[in-house]
């Protein structure tokens, strides 16, 4: 069983892709900015990443998952001097968890405003994932 998360962006029909996906125990959560409708949230990468956070947090509870169950994160910046900024804003939501992460320069984001854009990769614990016969009932898209 496959479950979408959508943010509820208009593009995600037009382009077709969900904010998250959840199969089994995984959760993938798509690249994240710090956008909010026709807001940026931040004009710095530290202030940006704080909200992409908060994002990907709301992403993952809505999918069964938490911050804790995060095991990989891949880092886009626009400018690779502000690595540190946005390194102790990442810091600050994993430093116990310490999920393996990626930090990469591109040589833009979809928005120039926008500096930052992370992607979450999370795996819920057997313990927390819901037994078979309940997941069914979670608003899911048949694979076959």
């Amino acid at each position: 069983m496959r479950q979408l998360i959508s943010s509820g962006a208009p593009w995600e029909a037009q382009v077709g892709y969900s904010r998250a996906v959840r199969v089994g125990q995984l959760v993938e959560v798509a690249g994240t900015t710090a956008q909010d409708g026709e807001t940026i949230s931040g004009h710095d990468e530290y202030t940006q990443t704080k909200r992409i956070l908060e994002k990907i947090s709301a992403a993952l509870q809505q999918a069964g998952a938490e911050l804790a169950d995060v095991v990989r994160t891949r880092i886009f910046v626009t400018n690779i001097a502000a690595w540190e900024a946005v390194g102790r804003a990442h810091g600050e939501v994993f430093r116990a968890i310490r999920p393996a992460s990626t930090l990469v320069q591109v040589a833009a984001l979809i928005d120039p405003h926008l500096l930052v854009e992370i992607e979450a990769t999370a795996i819920i614990p057997r313990s927390r994932a819901m037994p078979r016969a309940s997941y069914a009932r979670v608003a899911t898209k048949d694979l076959g």
